[in-house]
């Protein structure tokens, strides 16, 4: 099978080690193995005797049990661990979705959420953020239109990544209401729940419905992304033994060290992600100022949630704009083309220390 270019991807795979400053990260600060361990009293010496033997396919019992305490209904056998919140995408499109499928993506989108779908030759219908001079916002009628006979998913995003958008309570029950009355499963990636400063943290998906996946991954929220740990948690016992059996053919297991790291990482996600939210709490305001003085070139909505924004360019098409600014004073930004979704955005990032820094040197230029 054929598969596209993962076009977000190759984009940092040029620039991401060449380019000085990073402005388009879509992770929060992250830390040494020396940090993490500090959390954990003993933990520097308890490492050192994690036995580097395969490891359980489902994922370590202690790290799925910690997992599923931060949901409000699960148990550990809710939870499958997966290499990253990508394998556990992959892994749910190839062994539960069949070619006869249909799903609803919220675009714009991870583009692995839609395209691994595509490629396998899935009708794929986008339900698509409307811009507003407040914001971006979403049309429950118009995801009610999407839905045929043979929808079988619907895949969201919140917080959403790349707008910061985060719907209401009440909206997001009634985006579950629908899926239940049509019987469909929904795929809820919440890869940046705990980032939230302008909306309330909204409940996951597999708490409220039976026939949701909750994603979730260290790599953003907490800023661990080098331990590659992703999961899903569901209710549903078909999608838990489909993933698991499906997993065979991935990565068999998780990485034991990881697995260790990933625990202590759950263990003091709260004190984790309070650092990670002060940090966005800080570069937001420097962001707010520094886009409304150059109100001439950019169209600024703050975002409500999560480390990132999409902004509107008022000059210049977004891919001349980003090489523009990564050939000359070497800033990397992200095009709104990555998502296949014009040319008229860029996607910065605001949830790493040197975020003001950078700003200043993007100012200075321009």
């Amino acid at each position: 099978m054929k598969y596209s270019d993962f076009k977000l991807e190759r984009y940092f795979a040029q620039y991401e080690f060449t380019a000085k400053y990073l402005l388009s990260s879509s992770d929060c600060e992250s830390m040494s193995i020396a940090e993490l361990l500090s959390f954990s009293k003993g933990s520097n010496e308890e490492l050192q005797k994690v036995w580097l033997g395969y490891t359980e396919s489902k994922g370590h019992p202690l790290l799925r049990e910690r997992i599923a305490q931060t949901y409000q209904s699960m148990n550990q056998s809710n939870v499958l661990i997966h290499s990253g919140a990508q394998e556990a995408i992959f892994n749910f499109v190839h062994c539960f979705l069949n070619i006869n499928d249909h799903i609803v993506v919220l675009k714009p989108a991870y583009q692995s959420l839609f395209s691994l779908a595509e490629d396998r030759g899935l009708k794929v219908d986008a339900w698509t953020f409307k811009e507003t001079a407040r914001g971006w916002d979403l049309d429950l009628n118009e995801l009610k239109s999407l839905i045929n006979p043979k929808t079988k998913a619907v895949v969201v995003n919140f917080p959403h990544n790349p707008t910061g958008f985060n719907p209401s309570l009440d909206m997001f029950k009634g985006l579950i209401e629908i899926c239940r009355e049509k019987n469909i499963y929904l795929f809820s990636d919440e890869v940046y729940r705990g980032l939230e400063y302008q909306s309330e943290t909204l409940p996951a998906a597999c708490d409220l419905y039976e026939k949701a996946i909750s994603l979730g991954v260290l790599s953003k929220a907490h800023g661990l992304a080098g331990l590659r740990t992703g999961w899903i948690a569901t209710q549903s016992e078909d999608v838990l033994n489909k993933m698991a059996s499906f997993k065979d053919f991935t990565t068999i297991c998780h990485s034991a060290p990881s697995e260790f790291l990933s625990v202590i990482g759950i263990e003091h996600q709260d004190k984790i992600i309070e650092r990670n939210n002060k940090i966005i709490t800080k570069n937001l305001t420097f962001a707010s100022e520094f886009f409304q003085r150059h109100s001439d070139v950019f169209d600024w909505k703050p975002p409500i949630a999560g480390p990132i924004a999409f902004i509107g360019l008022k000059k210049e098409n977004s891919d001349l704009f980003c090489k523009r600014m990564v050939e000359e004073p070497s800033i990397m930004i992200l095009p709104s083309s990555v998502y296949d979704f014009g040319q008229k955005h860029i996607r910065i990032g605001f949830g790493r220390q040197n975020f003001i820094e950078i700003l200043g040197h993007l100012d200075k230029f321009i």
